[in-house]
């Protein structure tokens, strides 16, 4: 079964994908994103190709609307496997830079080609990395989903930022980015272009958000020099990360941008990353439960300043 269900209760849109129970997970004898296993070549640089297991489909099929209280659509969209490297046993925190721009290139070329199709509203670009966050794949390797409305979570972003400009008149992550810069207590590293922080009111212990200091609504617009500084950015993060607790750190790393073919304008939206980690400390799990599942009211067990000094701390070294 592919299709997706509305929920009157809340406004949200719940995918059901019943071959996703079919995934590999965390496989033994092969993997199944390796040179030369299913379709790809025996040898590639990066490569995407559309999810074998989706919640968005491009053909999805018609589904039968036989209610006006208990509503379905068809899952039409597109859901990609971005794949890194060929070299099963690297990651983000490992690859070469020029590997990492020709990545962050690779997202701005599929957003833009994906933004094309008129019934696609937003474009989500996300890594889950460790099994304690859900990753089925040990293989470097991230995913896109190219939805046809826009997740609640988007929604709520557009309307605050929305809101924060009409009574301001500036852009909200643009004067963080300024207050931020003033305090300093926050910042985890940065760049002439690219800023990277423990937000103020981080929801999760090690929370970073990446920011480009110019503002930009979609990965695309990021100028060459700017996609340098945020290729060295998301290195430098995720080794930070690994050399925290000095073992290999679990996250998820969010890519947001503004919606597309919708009749609205974006201007208030600024382009920005965010990495969250269920890690609270060595072997400590912060798990998400009743109140924050049930109400999304975070409880954030560590102070985001003392996360910021802990994370600014960790001394990394790689060849730029």
């Amino acid at each position: 079964m592919l299709e997706r269900r509305y929920n009157p209760i809340t406004g949200e849109w719940v995918m059901i994908s019943s071959s996703r129970q079919k995934r590999p997970n965390l496989p033994k004898d092969s993997c199944p994103i390796c040179p030369g296993v299913l379709e790809l070549p025996e040898e590639y640089d990066l490569v995407s190709f559309e999810n074998r297991f989706p919640a968005l489909k491009r053909d999805a099929p018609e589904v039968e609307k036989n209610s006006n209280i208990l509503i379905r659509e068809k899952s039409q969209g597109i859901c990609e496997v971005v794949v890194y490297t060929e070299n099963h046993d690297s990651e983000l925190s490992q690859m070469p830079l020029k590997q990492i721009e020709k990545l962050i290139n690779m997202w701005a070329d599929r957003t833009k080609e994906l933004s094309s199709y008129e019934f696609i509203k937003y474009i989500f670009i996300f890594e889950n990395k460790g099994k304690e966050v859900g990753a089925t794949l040990p293989h470097p390797h991230g995913q896109l989903y190219a939805f046809p409305f826009l997740p609640p979570r988007i929604q709520l972003k557009m309307e605050a930022l929305e809101k924060w400009y009409t009574k301001r008149n500036s852009c909200a992550i643009c004067d963080v980015i300024k207050e931020e810069k003033n305090r300093k207590s926050r910042i985890v590293y940065e760049t002439d272009s690219i800023i990277s922080l423990v937000p103020f009111y981080a929801r999760y212990p090690y929370e970073v958000h990446v920011y480009p200091k110019r503002h930009v609504e979609t990965i695309y617009e990021l100028s060459n020099k700017e996609k340098k500084e945020f290729a060295l950015v998301l290195k430098t993060i995720t080794n930070k990360y690994n050399g925290l607790f000095t073992t290999p750190f679990p996250y998820m790393m969010m890519f947001f941008q503004k919606p597309f073919n919708i009749n609205r304008t974006t201007h208030f939206f600024h382009f920005h990353v965010e990495f969250i980690s269920p890690m609270r400390g060595p072997n400590l799990i912060k798990w998400v439960a009743s109140v924050e599942s049930g109400t999304w009211v975070f409880i954030n067990p560590i102070e985001p300043e003392q996360a910021a000094k802990q994370l600014k701390n960790v001394e990394v070294n790689f060849d730029v």
